[in-house]
């Protein structure tokens, strides 16, 4: 790496740090915070995996110093930025997998290890395995999308992989691939049925039809989502290239 491409990395480095606390409290609760998930899958796609843990770390200890942030602050947001990046480079430059790794990474491992972070070293009670599941996996399938949509934006306007090759980047963005895409979100919908089976027996109680039912509604809406961008998409790279 050169010193001039080193240089560009530790400035953007920088940048996406001082971006991430400042725009921390937006749509934040305890459990939730939907623009650190955006700034994890952005640096994760612009700089791989390790970056984007060393980048999650810094942004999680500045909150936790100079905000009062419990440790969610990194057991939300280490694992999901490291899978993003791992899993960006294992589909070869798919956008769509780096969200999945997120929600991946925080919705379930990093939920699952704060469960004994903020019982045993916070002190606090009344917590299970599953508690900040729902929650976590809500707040990633937020900054999931932003960044989902913020990165396609980036893409169509050919400014993202300008922006990986100026940073170095090992894996850059392939060209659009709808059905990837779509598969992609189709299988986020497999998360999003876990976390509303979660919530509906651990937090409403709820048992009987009712328990299935309304899992099965969320998994359904997702690949009805799933599908309507896959036909909607392809239905404007047709108009595109007729034109």
């Amino acid at each position: 790496m050169s010193k001039k491409n080193g240089l560009i990395k530790m400035t953007f480095l920088a940048m996406m740090v001082a971006i991430g606390v400042v725009i921390s409290p937006i749509l934040r609760v305890e459990g939730m915070c939907p623009m650190a998930h955006l700034i994890n899958i952005v640096c994760a796609v612009m700089m791989g995996p390790w970056y984007s843990l060393l980048c999650a770390a810094l942004i999680g200890i500045i909150r936790m110093m100079f905000m009062g942030i419990p440790p969610l602050a990194l057991t939300g947001a280490v694992f999901g930025a490291f899978l993003s990046g791992v899993l960006y480079r294992l589909s070869g430059g798919r956008m769509i997998f780096a969200v999945v790794g997120e929600v991946i990474g925080t919705g379930i491992i990093g939920a699952m290890v704060s469960y004994p972070v903020m019982t045993f070293i916070v002190g606090r009670e009344g917590l299970s395995l599953m508690f900040y599941v729902p929650s976590f996996i809500c707040g990633t399938l937020i900054g999931g999308s932003v960044a989902f949509i913020f990165l396609k934006y980036l893409n169509k306007g050919k400014m993202l992989t300008k922006m990986q090759q100026m940073l170095g980047s090992s894996v850059q963005e392939k060209p659009s691939d709808l059905r990837m895409d779509a598969a992609g979100i189709g299988f986020l919908g497999i998360i999003v049925y876990l976390a509303v089976l979660v919530v509906s027996k651990n937090i409403f109680h709820l048992d009987g039809m009712i328990a299935k039912a309304i899992p099965a509604a969320a998994l359904i809406l997702v690949e009805v989502i799933a599908i309507v961008y896959y036909v909607t998409q392809s239905s404007k790279e047709r108009e595109q290239t007729n034109v």
